[in-house]
């Protein structure tokens, strides 16, 4: 009886998120947000305004790296409007490149997560490393607002 119960209880929850689940655009907007906050972080500690903590920084950097990861599911056809989208209509018709742009950002940022080090002296030139990514492909593939 008590498996039935779970078993009806796990179907339900899954049917459940599965109605619930965000769209496209909107989870692209949660994973960018999340992407936003690390970069912010990793800047104050970079510019001296917080105190430089190698773990948090490894964690910022693993982070941009694993929200990058997730990219490919959040950018489907047909997710090209709504939902107040900034993501511009090339990147479905440049994909090879957006996805290439990607890789390179979740490699950037995995490359720096495991080579931070105690000493906050490099912080600022991997920043800037995964800084560029995202502005090359904000420059190319995001919306300006108006």
């Amino acid at each position: 009886m008590k498996s039935g119960i779970a078993l009806i209880l796990a179907v339900s929850m899954t049917t459940a998120t599965i109605a619930y689940a965000a769209e496209p655009q909107e989870e692209r907007q949660m994973t960018m947000k999340q992407i936003g906050g690390a970069m912010g972080s990793l800047a104050k500690m970079a510019k001296g305004e917080a105190e430089y903590d190698a773990a948090a920084a490894k964690q910022a950097f693993t982070t941009i790296s694993e929200s990058a990861e997730k990219f490919g599911q959040q950018f489907p056809e047909g997710s090209e409007t709504g939902f107040d989208t900034e993501a511009h209509p090339d990147i479905w018709t440049n994909r090879d490149d957006f996805d290439a742009r990607v890789a390179k950002l979740k490699a950037d940022a995995a490359s720096a997560a495991d080579s931070i080090g105690d000493d906050a002296s490099e912080l600022g030139a991997k920043l800037g490393m995964v800084g560029k990514n995202c502005a090359s492909c904000h420059e190319t593939y995001r919306l300006k607002n108006s």
